[in-house]
């Protein structure tokens, strides 16, 4: 029997679909990361905030996450499925997003104004959250049978893409001019881009809908349970929370997820206050060289995938990700002043660690739970790793702004900061050893097993 289109292609079809979204989703929260310089200085723009300021908007992201929202909502998606859980939240990031977009550009004071937009970031933080969820959900069900690890990987390699977009695109769109006070519609650009994007995200979502549903309608034709959502043996129970959260590897992995993704994704919100003053570069060669991060990963998270999936060892190359990551952080906080080569070579190690830690954490997550609780699982990581996101975002802001004042207040935050996040990749290097000891005294676990498919 000849095969539909939707058979034979669906799968990728669906995921064209699912990337936009996310790549419009990375793009917004990384928009102001190579203009963040911008803030540093209230009187610099006539939105008026400072670093701190600037610090406490970009924690709004984790907020909702943090305090319950991500597992309650985690929840709903098992019991309602990726398609109503999945709108839902895709449409509370486009409002979040167009919250933020407002608050920049009503002329607001700037107390107000971030009032509003955090109170946007924090909504537009759920809904990225859960709606890359219900992705990375939707990809199972749609390469059950196939090329799965592939797809995950190019999903993220194309969402990743966002960040790439954002960084280098934001210092075209607000040319750095020292002197000039920028207008509210000027330092809003970014934002305009990022709603045009969202918008299309939004479209392909809905087209991702009905694609699901007819895919449902084709492939499982005798069932009633549909969408994704469990059978009543599988359904959530809150005794899976406390024996998750009883499990020692649980803690391991969130504890290494919250350390290495703090010390790469809250670099990536000030990269702009960092670099220039510690490399003596403009803001369109920072945003060139932090955009490496997402460009390495690009090419080689799918890479280092696979070589996980072949080859196992993935505790390992947790740990060596982890060391990369350190090394990068001690030549941005200490290599010679004015010299971009170091700063480039940094972004070099941080891109290889950013692309190696995700691509052997990620799989060893359904080898220490079971898959009835794995969902909880990965909702209480997410939970996790929003915490400490929220929590170094804001001291990396209060650090920045707390350098003060003169020629060399500048220079003074970027070091104070960049060891900060040193010391962050200390400790994850440190949990890493801690997950390779136990895949050695567990070899039951299969941790450092190639993933078979």
């Amino acid at each position: 029997m000849k095969q539909s289109v939707l058979q034979k292609y669906g799968c990728w079809i669906a995921l064209a679909c699912l990337v936009v979204p996310m790549f419009a989703s990375y793009y917004f929260d990384d928009m102001f990361s190579t203009i963040s310089y911008l803030f540093e200085d209230p009187s610099r723009t006539q939105l008026g905030w400072d670093a701190a300021g600037y610090g406490l908007y970009t924690s709004g992201y984790s907020v909702l996450c943090v305090f319950g929202g991500l597992v309650v909502c985690g929840i709903l998606l098992d019991k309602w499925g990726v398609r109503v859980t999945g709108s839902i939240f895709v449409g509370m990031m486009v409002a979040g997003a167009a919250a933020v977009l407002y608050a920049i550009t009503a002329g607001f004071a700037p107390q107000r104004s971030l009032r509003i937009a955090y109170a946007g970031c924090m909504f537009f933080g759920l809904g990225s959250e859960i709606a890359g969820t219900a992705v990375t959900r939707s990809i199972a069900k749609w390469f059950r049978h196939g090329p799965m690890a592939l797809a995950m990987g190019l999903q993220l390699a194309i969402a990743r893409l966002g960040t790439a977009f954002a960084l280098v695109l934001a210092p075209r769109l607000v040319v750095e001019n020292s002197g000039h006070v920028y207008t509210l519609a000027e330092t809003a650009r970014p934002a305009v881009v990022g709603m045009g994007l969202m918008a299309a995200g939004l479209i392909l979502w809905a087209l991702f809908v009905a694609l699901d549903a007819r895919f449902d309608r084709e492939e499982m034709p005798g069932q009633t349970r549909h969408d994704g959502q469990p059978d009543d043996a599988d359904a959530f129970r809150f005794s899976d929370v406390v024996g998750v959260l009883r499990n020692p590897n649980f803690w391991l992995v969130g504890l290494l997820c919250v350390l290495f993704y703090s010390s790469i994704i809250s670099f990536k919100k000030f990269a702009g206050a960092i670099l220039i003053p510690r490399f003596g570069i403009p803001a369109e060669t920072a945003g060139w060289m932090v955009s490496m991060l997402p460009f390495a990963t690009v090419v080689f998270a799918p890479l280092f995938g696979l070589l996980v999936d072949k080859q196992g060892r993935g505790t390992r190359w947790m740990v060596l990700g982890s060391v990369l990551a350190l090394a990068a952080h001690l030549l941005l906080a200490f290599a010679p002043q004015g010299v971009p080569f170091f700063g480039y070579l940094a972004m070099v190690l941080l891109g290889f660690g950013y692309s190696l830690v995700p691509a052997a954490l990620w799989p060893s997550v359904p080898k220490i739970v079971p898959d009835k609780v794995l969902g909880t699982t990965f909702a209480l990581v997410y939970w996790v790793q929003n915490l400490g996101l929220l929590a170094f975002k804001m001291l990396a802001g209060r650090i920045l702004a707390g350098a003060g004042t003169g020629p060399d207040a500048a220079l003074r935050g970027s070091f104070s900061v960049e060891l900060m996040f040193t010391l962050l990749c200390v400790a994850a290097v440190a949990v890493a050893l801690l997950f390779s000891r136990t895949s050695r005294r567990h070899p039951e676990l299969g941790l450092d097993a190639p993933n078979k498919a």
